[in-house]
Order: structure tokens, then sequence, then C-alpha cells
């Protein structure tokens, strides 16, 4: 595992955004850990997840000409990786979408840079697949093609069926999905810390009934 992925793992951990215990997921499953992207709430916490959607980015190869952060939570996570692109020598364009199209002004729901070449999607996780779906056609509208999507984390987990929500996405769309980090990781991360080796079972145990 790369030294930032471990970082990030103690960061998510220190901000409240990772948390061991019981948690119910939507397919009515009860987790032993959470992931609450929506806490990086504050300058220093933005700042510091770009910076680590960055190096994923770097680390991954994906080329891409635009970055683009689907409303709402991708918008300033991708203001964020864009500046922390900048900051690493690679000066990045970088838009968001609106929910509803404005009908005044420059009009339309695409804000920031045109969406041309190859795009690359930002956002915390996939679900779904809802919010892929959705960037995907409207890039595609905009004569554009997805280069590919980073997310936060890789739940790894099954979903109705016996993909994940990232291996139906990279099925359905050829394109690759990076995380920053995967349900592997943080389980490798725990057990380097012994302190934590109930909170490393229960993970193992959920990942051998619902991993994928």
């Amino acid at each position: 595992m790369s030294d930032y992925k471990a970082e990030f793992v103690e960061f998510a951990i220190a901000s409240n955004v990772l948390c061991f215990g019981e948690f119910k997921t939507k397919a009515g499953r009860m987790s032993p850990y959470f992931f609450n992207a929506g806490l990086f709430n504050d300058g220093d916490k933005l700042k510091r997840l770009g910076e680590f959607y960055a190096k994923a980015i770097v680390d991954s190869g994906i080329v891409f000409d635009v970055l683009f952060g689907p409303a709402y939570k991708g918008i300033p996570l991708a203001a964020s990786i864009v500046i922390a692109l900048a900051g690493m020598g690679r000066n990045v364009p970088f838009a968001f979408n609106r929910k509803e199209a404005k009908d005044h002004g420059e009009g339309g729901t695409v804000v920031g840079a045109e969406l041309k070449g190859q795009v690359l999607i930002v956002d915390d996780v996939i679900s779904a697949g809802t919010s892929v779906r959705e960037s995907v056609n409207l890039i595609r509208q905009c004569g554009a093609e997805p280069a590919g999507v980073v997310i936060a984390l890789d739940r790894m987990e099954r979903g109705a069926g016996e993909q994940s929500a990232v291996q139906e996405v990279r099925e359905q769309y050829g394109m690759p999905v990076v995380a920053v980090i995967t349900l592997d990781n943080l389980v490798e991360f725990l057990e380097r810390d012994a302190n934590r080796q109930q909170v490393l079972q229960a993970v193992a145990g959920y990942r051998s009934t619902y991993g994928v």
C-alpha cells in the first residue's frame, strides 16, 4: 500500500469521516464501518482531500483533458483537486453541472471549462452508479468522452448481483474507476494496528460475506 493511502485512512479516521461500529447501509446490511465524505467540511480538510485525490489521479496514469465534478458533492471536490494538481505543476481546467438548466445569462447546465476531449469524473463514492450515468450522458451530449472516474473509497461490496457498483461501471462504460483507497487498503491498514484487531475482525468478516 502506498504511503499516501495509509495517510488517507489516518486522515479520514481523524476527521471522523471513517468511523467504526455498527451502521445500517442502504441495502439493509449492518456494516462495521461508515464513510461520510460530507465531513471533509473545512478549509484544511478540503485542501488535504484534494491533494490525496491528485496523488491518486497521477498514480493512475489516466490521460484526460478536463476534470468534471457532478453536483453537488463533486463541485468542491473538483475545485480542490485542480488546485492540488496546479500545485504539482499541472494546470487542469474543470467544470461542474447545475441540477437545473439556467435560462438566463450564459444558460445551460455546465459551469466552468468546456467539456471536450477526455473528461475525468470525480466523486466521493459510487453507490448505485446513478451519478456516473448522468455524468457520462452529459459529457457525451457535449461531444466529449469520459476518461474514467476517481472516488475516495471503493467498498468492494456486492450490489444486487455478484458485482460491485464499481465493477458494474467499469464493465458498462469500459473505463477505469480509481479509488484513493479500497476496502483491501483499509484491511491492510487495520492489520498493522495492534489496537484495532477487533475492528479488523469485524471488517474482514463483513468483507468475506459481502465482498467481491
